[in-house]
């Protein structure tokens, strides 16, 4: 049976898709043959970069290395600080995250802003009033240095972000104080550039999420005050090495010597990520190394109890146990003293008393022979014949015959 419904539905011919391909320039116009003019331009300029990179990669490297010893914070003169503590250090790390985040800065504009409020906090006294604006100035001075034009976060919305705390002069004030104080060096090789130099010839150059893995650990590292004196070179090779290791993928050799010290500090650090630093690298475009990295401690600790066993009792020595053995056996009869007596030294034998051993009743000791008789045994049963003779060596110590007449 079929029941007559009416049909809402409708087909509306959409003409977008001509609409695009009419955008699009033809191949034969004027339009089509500039963009084909400005790809070729665009591969010729990477192709020559590349030739001068790799005839300049030596003084490149000098000169990086020479940036890196004098833009270096000094640890010492942050530690004099009489407000600015190392716990409020974490805080700032999140909150700086956040905002890197939320106006989707480059990565090497974060660690540029880092390393600009630690050299600002060795050289001046700061508030912790202030320490929040100090940040504040440090990651736009990075933004404007590094960063396109169009993602430099503006001062109102960092004053949105610092729930208006802060006046907008004071963002001015504070960024002006902050160059003048550094003497207008900002530059500075960050991790992400030493970063970019290794993973350019290996074979990570095309799996991106051993980058975002060495992101992880590098962005892990500056909660810490143990690695705020470590060189940003040193700590990517590490930071490199781990992540290596860390997804299975085989070692490549980079520029200069890995710190085996180094890795093992990171490593340690691992399983106590910022909640707000795991959520950041969970998205999908950073490869959820969040996730892996997790699950790969999981599977470490897994393993490890595995091959752990359970420790066993001291056992006695087998030496005691035969010696005490052989006192019981052996020991001639002892008479009990009390509580005094330790047991295990001997005794002379028991000496008969009484009338019955008197001289002249014919009950007399006589002297031990060489091969005394022994007293007939009346004949028992097989089994209760070896239950007695069981029961007589166990319980019953070893004593020589006397002969009674």
């Amino acid at each position: 049976m079929s029941y007559n419904q009416p049909c809402d539905t409708f087909f509306v011919e959409d003409n977008t898709f001509q609409q695009q391909q009419q955008q699009q320039p033809r191949p034969n116009s004027q339009e089509y043959i500039k963009m084909m003019g400005r790809r070729r331009q665009e591969a010729m300029a990477n192709e020559l970069s590349r030739q001068a990179c790799d005839a300049y990669m030596d003084d490149i490297i000098d000169h990086m290395a020479s940036m890196e010893d004098a833009t270096m914070p000094d640890v010492a003169s942050i530690e004099i600080q009489q407000e600015i503590q190392w716990f409020m250090r974490p805080y700032l790390i999140d909150f700086l995250i956040e905002a890197h985040s939320a106006f989707q800065l480059l990565p090497e504009t974060l660690h540029l802003a880092v390393n600009l409020l630690d050299r600002y906090c060795s050289r001046r006294v700061v508030y912790k009033r202030h320490y929040q604006l100090v940040g504040c100035a440090a990651l736009l001075i990075a933004a404007k240095y590094g960063d396109k034009k169009e993602r430099v976060p503006m001062i109102r919305e960092l004053k949105s972000m610092c729930c208006s705390l802060y006046d907008e002069e004071m963002f001015t004030q504070m960024e002006w104080h902050v160059l003048n104080t550094l003497e207008w060096m900002i530059g500075h090789p960050t991790v992400d550039s030493w970063l970019q130099l290794a993973l350019l010839e290996g074979p990570e150059y095309e799996d991106m999420t051993v980058e975002h893995m060495s992101w992880y650990i590098c962005e892990m590292a500056l909660y810490h005050k143990e690695f705020v004196s470590v060189k940003p070179s040193a700590m990517a090779r590490a930071s490199l090495a781990l992540s290596r290791d860390i997804l299975g993928c085989p070692e490549m050799d980079t520029y200069g010597q890995v710190d085996s010290e180094l890795m093992l500090s990171l490593s340690r650090q691992l399983n106590q990520p910022s909640s707000v630093l795991a959520r950041k690298y969970a998205a999908p475009h950073l490869s959820r190394v969040s996730e892996v990295l997790r699950r790969f401690l999981l599977q470490q600790a897994a393993m490890s109890q595995c091959h752990v066993t359970p420790p066993t009792p001291p056992a006695e020595p087998a030496t005691n146990q035969k010696s005490m053995q052989q006192h019981d056996v052996y020991s001639t009869p002892q008479k009990v003293y009390g509580q005094h007596v330790i047991n295990g030294y001997l005794t002379p034998p028991i000496t008969p008393e009484g009338e019955y051993f008197g001289p002249g009743n014919g009950n007399e000791i006589k002297p031990y022979q060489t091969s005394a008789p022994r007293c007939p045994i009346t004949p028992t049963p097989q089994t209760q014949m070896q239950y007695s003779q069981q029961q007589q060596y166990q319980q019953q110590p070893y004593q020589q015959d006397i002969v009674m007449q």
